[in-house]
């Protein structure tokens, strides 16, 4: 995990300064699609949603909390990332953590919005689940500033599907990771010097930040019967 927490921090910089928000759009589909479709060991969204479901004998509400409780103890586990087989490969240039991160965070949310009846192949719902990454205190503030035209929940349920909009949000969202990332490094960084702790530290702030994505999922996508895509 050393060798990760050194490719973070020698990453940051640069990587917050090569995202444009085209670079970040297509950085957010690679995300995506290994959240929700899964990848070699790594089940997809879909997969997880129904394991949880029938586990919970057709619950809905119980399934969504197993899923929330599974990726906040995968989002802290160290070096998760390597466990997901070869997404290190992948030509994406973010920060392994912050793209482990966003990866089980991407399938956490895509799970819930399964879960409540949405369609994840429905592009307006793949934006939907991109801009629950930006928590609700992150989505609540861009509103304020109308950087952020609608919650996720209008987003997922919109007449059509905006790409300008999709664009604008991939931007904003990779902002935040990395600016999540910063935060938590500079954390780790004060713990650094007490065996242990700075993992420790670590890992509960990725747990923590996966907990508050997860209950802002939770309560915007509400069940709603789905709208074909207007040609």
């Amino acid at each position: 995990m050393a060798g990760v927490a050194r490719f973070v921090a020698s990453s940051l910089a640069p990587a917050a300064q090569r995202f444009a928000p085209t670079a970040a759009g297509g950085v957010l589909r690679q995300i995506l699609e290994i959240a929700i479709d899964g990848y070699q060991r790594f089940p997809g969204a879909e997969r997880i949603a129904d394991t949880k479901l029938e586990r919970c004998d057709g619950d809905v509400a119980d399934a969504i909390e197993a899923v929330i409780d599974q990726h906040i103890r995968l989002a802290g586990v160290q070096g998760f990332v390597t466990s997901i087989g070869g997404l290190v490969t992948l030509p994406i240039a973010l920060p392994a953590n912050l793209t482990g991160l966003a990866v089980v965070q991407c399938r956490m949310v895509a799970a819930i919005a399964h879960l409540r009846g949405y369609d994840l192949d429905d592009p307006r719902v793949r934006t939907a689940v991109i801009t629950c990454l930006l928590g609700e205190d992150g989505v609540t503030a861009r509103l304020r500033k109308s950087s952020l035209v609608s919650s996720p929940l209008a987003i997922a349920t919109a007449p059509v599907f905006d790409p300008e909009l999709d664009r604008q949000i991939s931007g904003e969202v990779v902002a935040e990771l990395i600016g999540r990332i910063s935060g938590k490094r500079m954390a780790v960084t004060f713990t650094r010097r007490i065996p242990l702790l700075g993992g420790a530290v670590g890992a509960g702030v990725d747990g923590w930040t996966t907990y508050r994505v997860g209950q802002f999922a939770d309560k915007s996508l509400v069940r709603r019967i789905r709208r074909p895509i207007e040609q």
